[in-house]
């Protein structure tokens, strides 16, 4: 029997376990804060959204700005993909990303990155290895633009200390983790994951992390236009600090769609540049959740249903 199946066993037993409480924490996180945005948008007047010509141009142009943030992701997971012997080729890793992005959206825990990894029929732990490179990118290239705007602004740090707290438990861990001896045999199973992390310590993974600060500058730049499109004007460092506070808030453990922890990092930012928040939350909501949605269960429906995993 190999390492990988001597541990299946426990690991699914430990799984099933952790699995009720998990998706309590989750649900509670969600409805906590979605709570608390009801709570706060029936006690603000109805939002006036007069999407006139010159608003509708503005949000196409923030759908197509979104489309190239997305399309910069889809590339930056195939290099990722490519340095590890992973390619499955450029176009697979560009459908998969509209289709991890269907599920992070529709589905609880961003399952979404979990789809991508079962789909691509590649070595699995390799492949989640991936996934947890990107997401490493992004929290640095996310606190690198939030702190710089707060420096530069004064703003308020909203959850970027507990993020910060819970990366520094999660490195004590792993410390832990890399002495235990007794942990021998899970660490060389878990060896896969940590190929791609280790290739971002390169020259390779300084350029992905400039490659994520544009794809989040790109982003940012939808936030600005959707504010033009509603009638708020963010300016450029207004439009980095509600980017960066939202995304940063997404990692928070939440339901589909991060509903109630988006949605509350939205007006929590909108509150400190002292800018109305309900008619943009709901536009930038449709700008951002919808089409991609839609796009990749039509990928999802079209390629991968009838396909074995």
């Amino acid at each position: 029997m190999s390492i990988a199946g001597s541990f299946q066993p426990g690991l699914a037993s430990v799984e099933q376990a952790r699995r009720p409480r998990v998706g309590l924490l989750q649900a509670g996180v969600s409805l906590a804060a979605l709570a608390g945005v009801v709570w706060w948008a029936t006690r603000q007047r109805a939002p006036q959204l007069s999407l006139d010509a010159g608003a509708v141009g503005e949000l196409i142009g923030a759908l197509c700005i979104y489309a190239a943030a997305t399309l910069l992701r889809a590339e930056r997971w195939h290099r990722i993909l490519h340095r590890s012997d992973l390619d499955r080729g450029r176009a697979e890793s560009y459908r998969l990303t509209l289709v991890g992005y269907m599920g992070n959206n529709t589905l609880p825990a961003r399952a979404g990155d979990l789809m991508r990894v079962v789909l691509l029929r590649g070595r699995r732990r390799e492949v989640l290895g991936t996934v947890v490179a990107e997401r490493l990118l992004d929290v640095c290239a996310l606190a690198l633009l939030f702190g710089v705007v707060v420096v530069a602004r004064g703003l308020g740090l909203g959850p970027l200390p507990y993020v910060v707290a819970a990366l520094a438990v999660l490195a004590v861990l792993a410390l832990l983790f890399a002495r235990l001896r007794g942990l021998a045999r899970l660490r060389t199973w878990a060896q896969p994951l940590a190929v791609s992390i280790r290739e971002l310590r390169s020259a390779h993974g300084a350029g992905l992390l400039s490659f994520s600060v544009l794809l989040w500058l790109l982003e940012a730049a939808v936030y600005l236009t959707v504010g033009k499109a509603v009638g708020i004007e963010l300016g450029i460092t207004g439009a980095l600090y509600v980017m960066a506070l939202t995304n940063l808030s997404a990692l928070i453990p939440a339901a589909p769609g991060y509903v109630g922890t988006y949605d509350a990092a939205v007006l929590l930012a909108l509150r400190s540049l002292g800018q109305p928040a309900l008619g943009y939350l709901l536009v930038l909501r449709f700008v951002l959740f919808v089409p991609i949605t839609v796009a990749g269960f039509a990928i999802f429906l079209g390629r991968y249903t009838r396909r074995p995993v």
